[in-house]
């Protein structure tokens, strides 16, 4: 495994801490990293609210790179409750191609870190509607 990810998964872990906010509101029981083109990490984790407002871990941690002036992903790991990595969903794979329509397929994914498995976006979303 590529030391990239492994600073990756850890610094998700480090914001990861899943809890209650309210009685509405919890965070962080999925945390997620992403790397910029210019190798910064940046992290996230999920904000779920009972009136479906919340954020994934994915998409906060890209808004969050955008917060600090970059745009570019080169790599992306979410972390899931049960210590497992796991894949982005819909609204996150909607937002990398966006972001990168003209390089999204080459963002890269660990799937699987049991199996090292690492995975482009553009296996996971090979046709994108636009």
């Amino acid at each position: 495994m590529e030391k990239i990810w492994i600073d990756m998964i850890e610094a998700a872990r480090a914001v990861q801490k899943g809890r209650d906010l309210s009685p509405f509101v919890s965070a962080g029981g999925v945390a997620a990293a992403v790397e910029a083109d210019s190798g910064t990490i940046y992290v996230g984790v999920c904000v779920d609210t009972a009136c479906t407002l919340g954020i994934c871990a994915e998409r906060n941690a890209i808004f969050n790179m955008i917060t600090n002036g970059e745009h570019r992903i080169r790599r992306v790991v979410a972390l899931m409750p049960n210590g497992k990595t796991g894949a982005p969903c819909g609204a996150c794979r909607e937002l990398m191609t966006q972001l990168m329509p003209e390089a999204y397929k080459s963002i890269e994914i660990l799937l699987d870190l049991e199996n090292e498995t690492v995975v482009t976006l553009g296996e996971l979303t090979p046709h994108w509607w636009i």
